[in-house]
């Protein structure tokens, strides 16, 4: 069965620009102004996406100078993978066993 995490996931990659985020850092790890460039959106915007991604431990960072650049951190993806192999074999193992609930 799929938890709360895991639908808080959900949610914090249904956002079209963090998943783009989330797709771009699977390439590379990159700084905010990197970000910036690649997506097109605000600084401001992106930092508070960024925060968010962060806080869900989708991405960790990493100090350099006067920059903080993003890594993907992939284990919290494929955690969130196995839960949905999970539900897809359950759903393989009664639909084949064709467990039908009586109505009322």
């Amino acid at each position: 069965m799929m938890t709360s995490v895991d639908t808080d996931l959900i949610r914090v990659l249904a956002d079209p620009l963090r998943l783009e985020i989330v797709t771009l850092l699977a390439h590379e790890t990159l700084c905010t102004t990197h970000l910036v460039e690649e997506t097109g959106a605000k600084q401001t915007n992106l930092s508070n996406h960024l925060r968010v991604l962060r806080e869900a431990g989708v991405v960790e960072t990493e100090p350099c100078g006067r920059f903080t650049y993003y890594k993907l951190r992939p284990e919290v993806l494929e955690a969130m993978a196995g839960s949905f192999t999970a539900l897809a074999a359950t759903a393989r193992a009664t639909r084949s066993a064709d467990t039908k609930r009586a109505c009322p």
